[in-house]
């Protein structure tokens, strides 16, 4: 938040992640429906979260067909974007997804350690409000009037 990025509190959230962070993506998926997101994700994804009892709807990769995750960005339908690519085969992917992200603003993770930082913040927030400041505010009321 104090760089400017978007943090939703509610919506969805697309979950796309290589087959060796499907255990970590399966907690995150567990923290994001507690939280009352709905869950969309890739194939693979989305099969690894409903075996383990969490709900999320598989759409295509962008290669695959449609509707995938650009057009669900391009209707307005996801409010974050978590993929962690791996390997040449999802370079196409990669890159339509995160320019589809940067040009509709939505907020895009690809590493897992991110993605944990902005689950940990999204339940933070709904515990408790708070405000952002600059480091520049913080500072200001600091020194004495001049």
């Amino acid at each position: 938040m104090g760089a400017g990025e978007r943090v939703p509190d509610e919506g969805t959230v697309f979950l796309s992640v290589n087959d060796s962070d499907k255990p970590a993506a399966v907690e995150l998926g567990r923290q994001l429906s507690e939280l009352n997101f709905h869950l969309i994700g890739t194939q693979g994804t989305a099969a690894a979260l409903d075996e383990a009892g969490i709900s999320c709807q598989a759409i295509y990769k962008v290669n695959e067909g449609r509707p995938n995750l650009v057009d669900y960005v391009k209707n307005n339908e996801v409010d974050l974007v978590i993929n962690t690519p791996l390997g040449r085969d999802s370079r196409f992917d990669e890159r339509a997804i995160r320019m589809a992200a940067l040009q509709y603003n939505i907020p895009c993770i690809t590493t897992l350690a991110a993605a944990e930082a902005m689950v940990r913040g999204i339940l933070a927030m709904s515990e408790e409000s708070f405000e952002v400041c600059s480091v520049q505010e913080w500072h200001q009321e600091a020194l004495p009037p001049a």
